[in-house]
Parts: C-alpha cells; structure tokens; sequence
C-alpha cells in the first residue's frame, strides 16, 4: 500500500524537532552538526533572531494577499536587490524551480519580442540540476531525472562540462541563451573557473544571446561574495535565485536587467504566492545580515579555516576520501570509499551532510558557523572516516 507521503524520498531515520544556530535537536534529544543547512537553505542557521523576529512581527499583521495589489515589503525587497546586484528588475517565486521556469520563458520571449521567434534554443551543461519541473528537467537533460517523463519539453541542448570547442559549435541561429551554474551543486560541487565564465559573457556578447545563471545553491554569500559570479568581474543578463534568499523560509527570485526582461509584461508571468508578505520581510533580515563587506569577509575567512581543516582530512584518510572541491562555504570531499557509506557514518557522529554526483559528499554549513563548530564538525568528519576505513 502506497504510503500518504507518496514515497519520492530516500529519507534517513531522523528527525528533527529543533534548531539552534549550527546544531538540530532530533526527537530523541541527541544534538547533529548540521553541515548541510537544509541544502544550503538555513543561511544564518537555524532560528536566527533577526528572521524569527522579522517572521513573527509580520506574521501579527498580514499573511497574504496576492499580487493583485502592492505589496511594500515586496517592493522593499526588490530594490534592496538592485541597489546590491547587475539587475533592473526582479520577479519573486517561492523556489529554484519556479526562477528556472521564468528564466526559460523570459529568454525566449526576449527574442521573440525582438522578433526573432526562431531563437528559442537554451544551452545547457552535464550535470546541471536547475529544478524537478518539466522545463528545469528538461535544462538538465540527464537520465536520472528525465527517464519515464517524455515527451521532454524540447528547445534545449546539452553539452560536457568544460568543453569550450562544443559550446562555440553549438551556438546556432535558433540559440537563444546560455543556462549555467558557476559553481554546480548536485553535480559534485564543480566550480566553473573564472576565465571560462569570463569566456562564456565575451561569447554571448559576440553572439547576441543571453547569458543565463543559476545561482540558487552558491548565490546568497555562499561563494564569500554576495554572487559567485562576482569573483570573475561579469554579470549575467538573468540570474535564478532561492535557498538562502529566504534563511529556511520559501523564497526564490529572478533577476534580471530591462534589456532582458523588457518583454514580460503585464499577463505574462505570474504568482499566487510568490512575494508574500511573510517571504519578503524574512528576505529584508537576510539581506540586512548578509549583504555587507563584514559579513562576507567572515565568510571569506570561515571558508579558509574550514579548507584548512578538510585538506588536513583528506590528508589523513587517503583511503576514504580523494581531494576537497569548491568555493566559499559551498564545499565538497570527493571520496574513495562510497559516499552514502561516509555519509552514513557521519549520521552515527550526529553529524548532517549531502551527498552529491561523481561519489561527492557536500558541506554547506551556515555561513555563520562558529570556529568551535567547524572544528567539531571536523573531529566528527575525522571519526567517521575512520569507522568507513575500517568496516
């Protein structure tokens, strides 16, 4: 019998009732090290008291009302994220998925309104993952997620990672953009290297086309800048964002500048939920924690104290694991032994991480983890890389 939580989910036997900053509370008392904030989600950890604040405070005057009227946090927000980023624009969903959807339909309107409606070809990379919706599957183009869900929305083509003489050959006069994450998250935690993004702006600048990031899992000072692509000096002419945007609360964005997004007018794109009150004043906290130089040199420096600290692991267990990958606090072990393996062995340390593509397991803490937990967490690391060394 089909259970009444349709099973699409591998779960661990855990569950959490609690969150405190770096650390969950599972129903049984004991206390995880959370290194995976909720897939790179809980951004300033859990039940910070600036969002629990801003949360309540909202939640006591109104709830919801649509975007059939103004909504002034909305607004608030919007602006906040100009005045901070390459963008004009803004258009809030409650998801990554949803920000891929409306990248998508606004590429292809852009041109479509510039009348060339043959331009409607995205391009898009192995290993990608942009989102489980039609579109966002069909951008990623991998058996995994694509098998049984045909016929795949089409106008999509999917070249290897890292092959510069593919893309140019790929470019035609039907392509209308460019889909990339600068640094890929379920893919194994591969961070484009400057150069190619830099390479990948000339080239959509030479070829009239668009270029489009997904910076939903490295966005949002995860990288140690507000943006991942900010560390090569471009912007993009759409950026999809959500998971950290929100600190734990469901909140997602597109951005974008006016010469991308003039074609979407009134009646083209829309939202039931997406802005609401509650989403955007926990949005306003975030951003008044995150987007500063001090905030972020923080995190700078958490990165490398906690590179530091996996590097020496990986030294020690060159059985378990092979080399430490990433950017910021977006970091990865690319493992010898099985991943699940080591990820299970960290669950019995009452410690959470993620696993990835290419046998990767994922650490994506709290960008304000403290220098006590990030030492734990790896003394933790440490514990269970030795029971996998020797079971």
């Amino acid at each position: 019998m089909i259970p009444s939580i349709l099973p699409t989910y591998n779960r661990a036997p855990l569950t959490f009732v609690k969150g405190e900053g770096s650390w969950l509370i599972e129903a049984d008392g004991r206390r995880f090290l959370d290194m995976g904030a909720g897939i790179a989600v809980n951004a300033l950890g859990h039940a910070h008291p600036a969002l629990v604040a801003a949360l309540t405070a909202q939640a006591q005057d109104l709830w919801h009302t649509s975007n059939l009227y103004n909504i002034p946090a909305q607004q608030d927000l919007a602006d906040r994220l100009v005045e901070a980023t390459f963008a004009d624009t803004v258009f809030f969903t409650n998801s990554g998925t949803e920000a891929c959807e409306l990248a998508v339909k606004m590429a292809r309107r852009h041109f479509f309104d510039a009348g060339q409606p043959e331009r409607t070809d995205i391009i898009a990379f192995e290993g990608s993952f942009h989102g489980r919706s039609a579109a966002a599957i069909a951008a990623a183009g991998s058996e995994k997620m694509t098998t049984g869900f045909g016929p795949l929305l089409p106008g999509f083509v999917h070249l290897p990672w890292g092959n510069h003489d593919a893309l140019h050959a790929a470019i035609t006069d039907t392509t209308a953009a460019i889909l990339i994450e600068p640094v890929q998250g379920e893919g194994g935690i591969r961070p484009l290297p400057d150069v190619c993004l830099k390479g990948l702006r000339d080239l959509c600048d030479e070829r009239g086309i668009l270029l489009i990031l997904d910076e939903v899992q490295c966005g949002m000072g995860r990288t140690g800048r507000l943006f991942a692509h900010e560390w090569a000096g471009v912007a993009p002419d759409i950026m999809m964002v959500a998971k950290g945007i929100g600190g734990g609360f469901p909140l997602g964005a597109v951005l974008a500048t006016e010469h991308a997004a003039s074609a979407m007018v009134a009646g083209t794109h829309g939202s039931t939920y997406g802005g609401n009150p509650l989403a955007c004043a926990v949005g306003l906290a975030v951003m008044d924690e995150i987007v500063n130089e001090e905030f972020l040199d923080d995190v700078r420096a958490r990165a490398g104290n906690m590179r530091q600290r996996l590097e020496a692991l990986v030294a020690g267990h060159p059985d378990v694991f092979e080399e430490v990958r990433g950017s910021g606090l977006m970091l990865g072990l690319k493992c010898k032994a099985p991943n699940l393996d080591v990820l299970n062995a960290c669950y019995d340390q009452m410690l959470c991480a993620v696993p990835a593509a290419d046998n990767v397991l994922r650490l994506l803490p709290p960008l304000n983890i403290t220098e006590a937990d990030m030492a734990e967490a790896c003394a933790r690391l440490g514990r269970a890389a030795e029971a996998v060394s020797s079971s």
